[in-house]
């Protein structure tokens, strides 16, 4: 045999394995990239959780800003009743005593039974 019947042989002869890894290949790309049941499935599937889960984040910050001007509304509130409170102190000379609360019967005869 000659060098010129070789060459084309042995190219031949590494061709035709190279040629059935790339279908073994193609059709394991074609599996993967299902988006039934192969990996487009699974990026479709994160897709979808990451899109639902930027609203939760979304709406839970919205919900914790409103809740923060609600408490610093409330913050407000006390510390201007605590000024109120004050000023009536030094007004009176002592401090106001808050209205007693008065306690039901029911509260008060089971203190005499006991």
């Amino acid at each position: 045999m000659t060098l010129s019947i070789l060459l084309p042989l042995a190219s031949l002869a590494a061709a035709v394995p190279l040629t059935v890894y790339c279908l073994l290949l193609s059709r394991r790309l074609r599996r993967l990239n299902n988006l039934e049941s192969g990996l487009g499935a699974a990026i479709a599937v994160m897709t979808s959780e990451i899109s639902r889960l930027d609203q939760s984040v979304r709406r839970a910050r919205a919900e914790a800003e409103t809740a923060s001007n609600e408490l610093a509304q409330v913050i407000e509130a006390s510390r201007q009743e605590k000024a109120y409170w004050a000023l009536q102190t030094r007004l009176a000379g002592s401090v106001p005593q808050p209205p007693r609360r008065l306690r039901p019967r029911a509260a008060v005869a089971e203190d005499a039974h006991v």
